[in-house]
């Protein structure tokens, strides 16, 4: 990585975990809309340095976030919550010539890693009268909100963002671009 790079991942770690700590009463708990993660798609145009950008700062907004939200950070969500989109920022990425299949499927990524563990930690929401156990609605849950935040706004964000008008006078400035 070169120092435009670097400089861009950090840029987005701070980004991400800024509109995660300011989010944070939306940002945590059964349900959730991570408002952040509408960054994740645009992995599939900047490439690494988004995707240790929105690892790393998803590792400082859990942290900083959970003491806000819940009085203590939660190590396993810090952990397992920055491996999430780790994964799905990745998803994202070798999937960046289709984009929405890309960011339905780091959606459904982080719907299953944070709701595979969350509902340990966090009373599981009641999904309209479904009678699922409790890590399936949390499962479901998450999947959902993360599809709204990933795969809709973040989806949206992306075309908006992959115009000619956007995308030449960013390449002008020496930042490689994906797609």
């Amino acid at each position: 990585m070169n120092v435009r790079e670097i400089s861009l991942s950090a840029v987005f770690a701070g980004l991400y975990a800024a509109l995660l700590i300011f989010l944070a009463p939306i940002s945590f708990g059964p349900v959730q809309l991570r408002i952040a993660d509408c960054l994740l798609p645009l992995t599939a145009l900047f490439g690494w340095p988004i995707i240790w950008g929105a690892t790393l700062g998803c590792l400082v907004g859990n942290f900083v976030g959970g003491i806000m939200a819940f009085g203590s950070a939660n190590p396993v969500d810090i952990l397992f919550g920055s491996i999430a989109n780790l994964i799905a920022t990745y998803v994202i990425f070798r999937l960046r010539r289709r984009k929405l299949l890309g960011c339905t499927l780091g959606s459904i990524t982080i719907g299953v890693i944070v709701g595979g563990y969350l509902w340990l930690f966090v009373p599981a929401p009641e999904l309209s009268g479904l009678s699922l156990p409790a890590w399936a609605a949390m499962i479901m849950s998450i999947t959902i909100s993360s599809l709204v935040a990933v795969a809709v706004i973040g989806y949206m964000l992306l075309l908006a963002v992959s115009r000619p008008s956007v995308i030449e006078p960013i390449k002008s400035k020496g930042l490689r671009i994906y797609i």
